[in-house]
């Protein structure tokens, strides 16, 4: 886990409702994937009033657009798919290790600066990995393609409105749902650092800027500030909604990719699940593992350190 809070929570972005609670394939919530903060390919949606092929993201900054660093993030779908002796199958049990095929999900980066567009392109790319004597696991992804263009613009003295364009520009014509997934940036978002000047929070902005505020146009994210509550020079455009300066709580022993992170009451409902319906978790997803082996690892301290807590508790007059 990064110690880094900014990064933690893009990180809780990135992967929010990347597999949900019972955290098995055979979950009907999670064979319809990949909702939040999709990009997806250009003419996928025809028709509608919107532009799914394109996030944007806008905020007002006090000081030098010059110094402003943008990095876009998603999440690219992967196909994993088991093969015996080469051939394609459902499941596999190697060395009493169960395998499923299904998805997963590798990261995606782009960075870039005010006045600068940046192209992607990725490749479409297949890699096999040997499991035990004539089974593997292959996995596969789509091209994409898209870009990122980054811009200023001067509203007064000092002060301008930053602008981030994510256009996925990926070839598409026509196919399944699952066609259309693996050719989207999924969980898409934005983090806006600037070396000199502030953000202004357009949740709450000043009362004397609250006109530029509302003339940001913000299309599938919502800006907010990131960082230690004094700090405005590190914007997180979430296609989740946020308040300004979002904590991860400090008890939370991980991610379970679920809104708000409830801890105790997903870490008790994982627990309480059957051997079997343990043994599916396992097989489902290296992450869901992950989260598996980790919940049954916790202490009874640990445990009790996720019944709650009072925060800012102070005596009012």
């Amino acid at each position: 886990m990064s110690a880094d809070p900014v990064r933690r929570i893009a990180d809780a972005v990135l992967y929010e409702g990347y597999i949900l609670w019972p955290y098995r394939r055979s979950a009907l919530k999670n064979r319809q994937r990949w909702t939040f903060g999709g990009v997806y390919p250009r003419g996928h949606s025809e028709g509608r009033e919107d532009d799914p092929w394109v996030m944007r993201a806008e905020c007002l900054l006090r000081g030098d657009p010059e110094t402003v660093d943008v990095r876009v993030r998603f999440l690219h779908v992967v196909r994993r798919q088991l093969l015996a002796d080469g051939e394609p199958v459902d499941e596999l049990t190697v060395g009493g290790e169960r395998h499923l095929s299904w998805e997963e999900a590798t990261e995606r980066e782009l960075s870039g600066r005010v006045g600068e567009r940046v192209p992607l392109q990725i490749p479409a790319r297949s890699e096999e990995e040997p499991l035990g004597r004539g089974a593997s696991v292959q996995r596969s992804w789509r091209a994409l393609e898209g870009s990122l263009e980054v811009s200023g613009e001067r509203l007064a003295d000092g002060l301008h409105r930053v602008a981030v364009r994510v256009a996925n520009t990926s070839p598409w014509d026509g196919g399944t749902r699952e066609d259309a997934m693996q050719r989207t940036f999924c969980s898409t978002h934005a983090v806006l650092h600037v070396g000199s000047g502030e953000f202004i929070s357009l949740t709450d902005p000043p009362e004397e800027l609250r006109n530029q505020a509302d003339g940001c146009r913000n299309e599938g994210v919502w800006p907010v500030l990131v960082g230690q509550p004094h700090e405005h020079h590190t914007v997180l455009a979430s296609p989740i909604i946020l308040e300004d300066h979002p904590q991860i709580a400090p008890e939370s022993p991980g991610d379970l990719f679920d809104g708000g992170e409830i801890d105790q009451m997903l870490t008790l409902n994982i627990l309480a699940l059957t051997d079997e319906e343990k043994a599916e978790m396992r097989a489902s997803d290296p992450r869901a593992r992950e989260i598996l082996e980790r919940t049954e690892a916790l202490t009874e301290d640990e445990l009790m350190s996720l019944h709650g807590a009072v925060r800012d508790l102070r005596e009012v007059r």
